[in-house]
């Protein structure tokens, strides 16, 4: 591998662990595909790498959980469309896709899918759209400046078209908490422009008859959570619960949506045990994402 096309972060993996999924393109000699003064390039899924600030909005979890939930319904529906061997190619939107943490992972899980994100944040979007032509993938990968709430946001031809949809909402409403001055950061904890009632509506705007969106909003927002989706006119498949660790509240929640009546199944994500360690399952989330577990992260 080219040196220039290494994480700016040093790469900590098991020995004899092979990165699955596509490889990235890399810098191919184009300078603004190397990392900027404040930025870094870090590994997200498999070898695919991802602009971020050094100070500013950073993926995390949240972003992995949701993407990893996105794959499994879209396994479930379209199984020739998720791996390597993949021969279908459905329409995908990220809203509010940020830097593209949650839709390059999707990206890289869905090789023939035509990806979409939209994202307010200028920054942002140009640093989603350096990284989707670093990991080779810009030819299906495009990112919109806009806000999702306006019909514009997408053109009119869009409407009803995306088989699969994502949205990571805000947590906290503007004005309740003490917000961040640091580029990024701000809009992507606070309600700017709408929280999980606004994704849900987008969400039914552009989501096909047969597809499925997911949402992730906070633990403490649920009735907030089920008016929006009510209201929204999509139901409720499937609400996973994510728990960071054994004993604590639940943090964030996963609404899986389909335009089709369906009763809700409830589940449980638990990431870490009460002796600290991955579970099972948060492990099957990492391995299915393209991700490797430690031996002394695993639980034996």
């Amino acid at each position: 591998m080219d040196p220039r096309d290494l994480p700016t972060r040093p790469v900590r993996r098991p020995d004899g662990w092979t990165a699955p999924g596509p490889r990235p393109a890399g810098t191919r000699g184009e300078p603004d595909l190397d990392p900027q003064p404040g930025e870094e390039r870090s590994l997200l899924s498999g070898d695919f790498q991802l602009f971020q600030l050094l100070r500013g909005h950073r993926w995390s979890m949240d972003d992995l959980v949701t993407a990893y939930v996105a794959v499994t319904c879209a396994k479930a529906l379209w199984p020739d469309a998720v791996g390597d061997d993949a021969t279908r190619s459905i329409a995908y939107l990220d809203m509010g896709c940020g830097i593209g943490s949650v839709l390059l992972q999707c990206a890289w899980a869905l090789p023939l899918a035509q990806c979409t994100g939209v994202e307010a944040q200028k920054i942002s979007a140009s640093m989603a759209r350096r990284s989707a032509r670093f990991n080779g993938v810009d030819r299906r990968v495009t990112v919109r400046d806009g806000d999702l709430r306006t019909p514009d946001a997408l053109p009119l031809e869009s409407v009803g078209q995306f088989s699969l949809i994502t949205g990571t909402p805000p947590y906290f409403r503007d004005g309740e908490g003490v917000e961040s001055d640091v580029v990024q950061r701000g809009p992507c904890r606070f309600e700017h422009r709408g929280g999980v009632e606004d994704y849900a509506r987008s969400a039914a705007r552009w989501l096909s008859p047969d597809g499925r969106a997911v949402l992730c909003a906070g633990a403490l927002e649920r009735a907030r959570a089920a008016q929006g989706i009510g209201e929204s006119g999509l139901s409720l498949e499937r609400q996973i619960e994510v728990i960071p660790r054994a004993g604590k509240r639940p943090l964030i929640d996963l609404y899986v949506l389909a335009r089709s009546p369906c009763e809700t199944s409830q589940q449980t994500l638990v990431v870490r045990g009460a002796d600290e360690q991955w579970t099972a399952e948060f492990i099957h989330v990492r391995e299915t994402m393209g991700m490797p577990v430690s031996p002394k992260r695993a639980r034996t």
